[in-house]
């Protein structure tokens, strides 16, 4: 029998997955849809991420759902950049006060942290712990840095903790599932594309090796596939893959939708209103990663 179309394969109900949005999501996601599905303000956007800002220049207020501190996080950084970059709707203003943020409260090897300590006494996910010494975190460093790059932006922070990544990259770890997530997305815009290629390749092929990467589209649990690492066509990391296991992941994420509409998160949830943010703003991930490949 003939292999089955893309065309053919199933798709995700966009009207759905709006209705779930306006009956449970926050502000946030309901903007990211607008913009992103409908045509919506990138203001919008830029004002709804505003909101969880704070006076020195860092992103707070449960922006990122695991930590619902009012203090500054790295994890809220990440977020809005991603937010901003995603919706076209970047602000030279929030960037550099946020940039200001992170060269104040840098580790001595530059990037960033895990989590801030001011997050004790809140409530917060009990993974969101401050490591002993406040190192550079991948997990939150990569992505912040890989945005930057792809918006162009020149900062002595950037630049010295981009040394520090491609330092990281260079030294062939065998990372954990966050930790290599953090790192490619650094990769993906990381200066001398052919050797980010290779390095994203070899990181991904060595992180699905030894089982950190799950080929098995229907593993249950806290897993990492193939569209974590890989969600978009233009990803480095998809030529580690064939497009069979792609299509049996993108298959899996369409099948992922659920009754009301939204699609959920395989870590445990902690709070209640945690996993509502949660689940809105992964729905809104879902349906971005589902349209790049053609299954809206």
């Amino acid at each position: 029998m003939a292999a089955m179309s893309t065309r053919a394969r199933p798709t995700a109900d966009v009207g759905a997955a709006q209705a779930f949005l306006a009956a449970h999501a926050r502000v946030l996601d309901r903007r990211r849809f607008e913009r992103l599905f409908e045509g919506g303000s990138a203001a919008a956007v830029r004002d709804a991420v505003a909101a969880y800002r704070n006076a020195d220049g860092g992103f707070g207020h449960g922006l990122e759902p695991d930590g619902r501190s009012p203090g500054s996080q790295p994890a809220a950084a990440q977020l809005a950049v991603r937010v901003l970059h995603e919706a076209d709707a970047w602000d030279d203003n929030l960037i550099e006060r946020v940039l200001g943020w992170l060269e104040t409260t840098a580790p001595a090897e530059g990037g960033t942290t895990f989590v801030d300590p001011s997050v004790e006494g809140w409530p917060h996910a009990p993974w969101w712990q401050p490591q002993e010494g406040l190192p550079m975190s991948l997990i939150t460093t990569g992505p912040i840095a890989g945005t930057l790059l792809a918006r162009g932006v020149r900062h002595p922070w950037l630049d010295r903790t981009a040394d520090a990544l491609l330092a990281r990259a260079e030294a062939r770890e065998d990372l954990g599932p966050y930790d290599a997530r953090g790192l490619l997305a650094f990769l993906q815009h990381a200066p001398d594309a052919d050797r980010a290629q290779a390095r994203a390749v070899d990181l991904t092929t060595r992180a699905v090796d030894r089982g950190v990467i799950t080929l098995d589209p229907n593993a249950a649990g806290e897993v990492h596939g193939v569209l974590d690492v890989a969600p978009l066509p233009e990803s480095l990391a998809r030529a580690a893959f064939d497009d069979a296991t792609v299509q049996a992941h993108l298959d899996r994420l369409v099948g992922g939708q659920r009754g009301d509409g939204g699609w959920t998160f395989n870590w445990p949830a902690w709070s209640t209103a945690a996993e509502l943010d949660w689940r809105g703003s992964v729905t809104v991930d879902a349906l971005v990663v589902l349209r790049a490949n053609g299954r809206l």
